[in-house]
Parts: structure tokens; sequence; C-alpha cells
């Protein structure tokens, strides 16, 4: 009788432990950064397994239950195996860099080889399985990171209706912002903001041609990089437009942003305009980043948001308490009509674009064929909003045509040399800054993303850099501030996001009930 109630007694104590351990574990890997999650796999108090199984676990408990955050449609079935490779390869002092054994979530449109499909979100390429690659993938798993899965997109990059919702696609359904479950991530790498900021990964990677890096980062309350053009490889993702895409990091802090976008630049030959950058950003990881910066204050890039402006006003104070000489009243010109050349363009280079990624693809379709699968599968495909942008691309003359070489033209001058490079030079300014956005709006599939306003443009069309940090909530909902520069200039954009990021700490992970 003793030794039958004995070992109930530590069969009982042993799972009471091991809850508890799960718990405690569970706690110290919330909003866990690159830095402490090496600092514990390399003391051996935690593994990569360990980290791929937390937040497999906190995706089935957040995102597929609970509240169903909708982020994380696609699991890698290879991630545990993958983990468990690099675990090996530490313990035999084999140590690729910062991101060994470290998960990255990966926006549905970038090809893996690893048997996750490609989708953009369409049920059209539900099957589109590649065979390679895409050359940020291969420099990821090259660092050690573990692809933990792909995340949910507002379907086709939000390059589809014109009243579309963002993080909303006919295949995997809609993304929910972790702050308030009614209101919207904007997009298009709605499920990439929201992985990050719930802790379902450390670090997720989107793509952006104008503001769908930055737009869902400031409402998810992270952190989001959109470097140069050309500094990371498109090769391997499905296209908008050239002359604006690029991937870039999303994350919880800013060091971690950089340690990841470090990984993801590199010239490519096999990208549309490759560009090199050699810097190394950790390098710009300054807390006295912002003293003597000279930072012009973008007023025609704001006042659609009372509250929004108020909290932006309460920001600028502290980076002139940091060392910032503020240099206000700054308007970049011409926005509405580089607006008008940037439609013309993404409207012609998307259907030459698509109509190439997808010759090399099994699926058998062009955007011809993809405009009637939308038509035969309207229930599933068409339900909120409809395929008005890829008819309007359909009807476009090809990349040759005078009226869109025109349009490329004007609207990198517009937006380079003559707006941001003229407003810097006009006031010698080291950067720009304003709100990157406006407060999350409320979902709403009858008329599409209430869109007031954003900071995007003037530098998602140019090609410039831009970086977006948390600076507060307003009405509970996470905003974020803007720092954009320069051509090549993310070492100062980075070194004035850290100080800001490091002086207010502003992230305030949510919380979910």
């Amino acid at each position: 009788m003793w030794r039958t109630i004995n070992i109930i007694s530590l069969i009982t104590f042993a799972l009471v432990t091991n809850v508890v351990v799960a718990k405690t574990q569970s706690k110290q890997l919330h909003e866990l950064t690159i830095h402490q999650a090496n600092k514990l796999l390399n003391k051996g108090e935690l593994t990569s397994v360990d980290l791929v199984n937390h937040y497999l676990k906190q995706i089935e408990k957040y995102d597929q239950n609970g509240p169903k955050i909708n982020s994380v449609p696609q699991i890698n079935k290879q991630a545990l195996i993958i983990a468990k490779q690099l675990d090996d390869e530490r313990r035999s002092g084999n140590i690729r860099g910062p991101l060994h054994g470290i998960p990255v979530v990966l926006k549905d449109n970038i090809d893996t080889a690893d048997g996750m499909p490609n989708t953009a979100g369409s049920l059209a390429l539900k099957d589109n399985f590649p065979t390679q690659d895409a050359h940020i993938v291969k420099k990821l798993r090259d660092a050690g990171a573990i692809i933990l899965g792909k995340a949910n997109l507002s379907e086709w990059a939000n390059f589809r209706g014109l009243k579309s919702s963002s993080g909303w696609s006919g295949l995997w359904g809609q993304t929910k912002n972790p702050y308030n479950t009614t209101k919207s991530t904007c997009g298009s790498s709605a499920g990439s903001g929201a992985a990050v900021s719930s802790n379902f990964s450390m670090l997720a990677v989107g793509t952006e041609t104008d503001g769908s890096i930055v737009c869902p980062s400031a409402l998810t309350g992270i952190v989001g990089i959109k470097p140069s053009l050309g500094t990371v490889s498109r090769h391997g993702i499905i296209p908008i437009a050239h002359s604006q895409d690029t991937a870039g990091p999303m994350a919880r802090t800013v060091t971690d942003a950089v340690i990841l976008l470090n990984a993801l630049q590199s010239y490519d030959k096999k990208d549309p305009a490759p560009v090199k950058y050699d810097d190394d950003l950790l390098n710009h990881l300054k807390t006295n980043g912002l003293k003597g910066k000279r930072i012009g204050v973008v007023r025609n890039l704001m006042g659609y948001d009372k509250a929004l402006d108020t909290k932006f006003e309460e920001n600028l104070t502290i980076l002139k308490q940091q060392g910032a000489i503020i240099v206000d009243n700054i308007a970049i010109p011409n926005l509405k009509k580089a607006g008008e050349h940037e439609f013309t363009i993404l409207l012609t280079e998307f259907k030459d674009e698509i109509n190439k990624y997808l010759l090399n693809t099994k699926t058998n379709l062009t955007l011809e064929k993809l405009i009637t699968f939308n038509k035969k599968h309207k229930t599933e495909e068409m339900p909120h909003f409809g395929q008005e942008l890829f008819e309007y691309a359909q009807d476009m003359p090809p990349i040759t045509d005078e009226k869109y070489l025109t349009a490329l033209k004007e609207a990198k001058r517009m937006m380079g040399p003559d707006g941001i490079d003229y407003v810097l030079n006009k006031h010698h300014l080291d950067l720009l800054i304003a709100p990157t956005n406006q407060p999350a709006w409320d979902i709403d599939w009858e008329n599409g993303d209430n869109y007031a306003g954003s900071a995007s443009s003037p530098a998602a069309i140019s090609g410039y850099p831009h970086i977006t940090v948390p600076m507060g909530q307003v009405n509970g909902m996470p905003v974020g501030i803007s720092f954009f520069g320069a051509f090549l200039s993310e070492g100062t954009l980075v070194e004035s996001a850290y100080a800001f990021e490091q002086a207010t700490r502003h992230r305030k992970a949510p919380s979910f009930k």
C-alpha cells in the first residue's frame, strides 16, 4: 500500500512539476528576443526544439483556437526535424550566427521548397508547390533560421479588388488584430504582423509594394523595415511590381529586425534590379543615435486623425530630449500626381510580372485565367469584394508602352530626386518622420478598408528605406512612427529608430483573455 501510494504521489508530483515548468518556460519565452534566445540556447537551458514546440502550442491555443487570430494557417511539417538538426550542430560547436535555431514565419507569397504551397491566399494557387526556395529563404536557411510556417496575407497582396479588406484571403480567411479582434491588422503582410505581435513567432518576413510592411507593423505594435529597393532579392516572391516590390523584416524590436535584415540582404543576379549593400546594420544600434540628427517633420503626411497627431506631438518632445534637432513644417511636393503615376505603373508591371511568375509554376495559369477562375469560384473568392485591379491590369499595354515608361520616370523623379532628396537637401536634414498610419479601423467586409492616410508612399514609390517603430497607443490600439530618408540610408534610420525605441519602450504585448 505504502509503495502504491508513494508511486502515485511521485507520479502526481512529476505531472504537477512538469506543468509548473511548462508554465515557467512559457512565461520566460514571452516577448523573447534573439539575444535572449541565444543566451539560453548557448547555456543549454533551452533548445530550438523547445522553442519551436512553444510557438506551435501558442499557435494552437490562440491562433487556431481561443481568439482565433488566424495569422499562421500553414505550419512547416519539417520545422521540428530542422530544429533538432540545428540543436545537434550547436552541441558540436557549429553555430552559424545569431539566427541559428531561431523560428521565422514567412508571408504566404514567398517560395519554399519544403512542401508548403505558395498561395498568395488564393484558391487558384492552393496546389502551387515550388521546387526551389526563394533567394531570401535560402539565405535564411544558410543563417540557421527555422522556417516555422507561412503567414496569411491580404489576398494577392491587396492587389485584386478596389474594396479589399486587409488580412482577408479566399483560401485562409480573415486575420484579426491581436489587440482587438474586431479591428483590422492592415495589410498586406497582415499575418506576419499579427503572428510576431502575438508571440506566435520571434520573427517574420513581410513584403511591401506600398505600405504592406510598415502599415501592419504599426497597427500590430511591432517594428517593420522596408529596405532600399534591390538590396533584398525579389526572386521567388509572387510579384506586383519590380519598381516597388521588396521583402523586409518584421520583429518586436529594432535589434531583432536588424539582425533579420542583415541575413536577408544580398546581391542576387536573378533580382530584376539588384543593389549591393555591405553595411552591417548592427553597428548602427546606438542609444545616442538621435543626438545631433536633423529630422524633418513631414506635415503633409498627417492631419487625418486628431488623436494620432496628438500622440505624435508627444513623441516629438522625446526626440528633442534625445538630442534631435527638429525641423518642422516640411512638405513633400507632388504626392497626388505621383500616386496617379504609381497606379499606372503597378497595373502595367503586374500584368507582365505575374504572367512570368506563373509561367515558371506547374499551375498552367495566366492573369487572364485567374480572372476566369475567380468568376467560376465567385462564392469562395469574391464574397466580399471583386477583382477590378486584375481586370484593369489585363487591359494594360505591354511594359514597352510610352505612357507606362513616362509614368515610371515621373513617379521616381517626383518622390526621389524632387521629393525626399529635395527636402533633405533644402533643409540640410538627415531623415524625415511622420505618423505611419491611423489607428486600426473596424474590419468591414462590405465596404473594405477605412483607410485615411499613411506615410508609406514617398519611400515606396522612390524605392527608399522606411522604418516604423511603436510610438504608443490610441484608444487601446498601437500606432507607429515612421523614419525614412535617402536611398541606402538604412544606417541613419536604424540609429534614429533604435535610440527612439530605447528611450520610449512603447511596445506593449497584446493580452489574450
